[in-house]
């Protein structure tokens, strides 16, 4: 098992807000989540405590400004909180710095969306056919 409970909840509920739904799935709905597994399961193996702590400051941050979970948060609670992660601003206690880890999953999360659905990412190929890349 790669994350806990918490850990997952934070992973697809920031996904979702990296790259929302609309008339399209989003991130965690088009299997980002599942690619991102894959990826650490193999190439990216170096990056698993990186991912852990990194949610767990997204998480501890969370707590410090809104005393919630993350996942919990309204829309606009997440995106302030992950914008200003973006920026390096943080109020809680990050075992790896917050801006870089921003990066990090912002870069899986659109990896994931768009992937070749043979590697667990871009779920029924939706991504592709937003873009125009297959036809409905």
């Amino acid at each position: 098992m790669l994350f806990n409970p918490l850990q997952l909840q934070t992973l697809n509920a920031a996904f979702n807000r990296l790259i929302p739904p609309d008339d399209y799935p989003g991130a965690m709905e088009a299997g980002a989540t599942e690619f991102l597994e894959r990826l650490l399961q193999s190439d990216l193996e170096h990056l698993i405590p990186c991912y852990r702590q990194g949610l767990d400051g997204l998480e501890t941050e969370s707590q410090t400004r809104f005393e919630s979970s993350f996942h919990l948060l309204a829309d606009e609670d997440q995106n302030a909180l992950l914008s200003d992660i973006e920026l390096g601003k943080s109020q809680g206690e990050w075992r790896t710095p917050p801006a870089p880890f921003f990066q990090i999953i912002m870069n899986h999360a659109a990896e994931g969306y768009y992937a070749n659905p043979e590697q667990g990412g871009n779920r029924n190929c939706k991504s592709w056919e937003m873009i125009g890349f297959l036809k409905p």
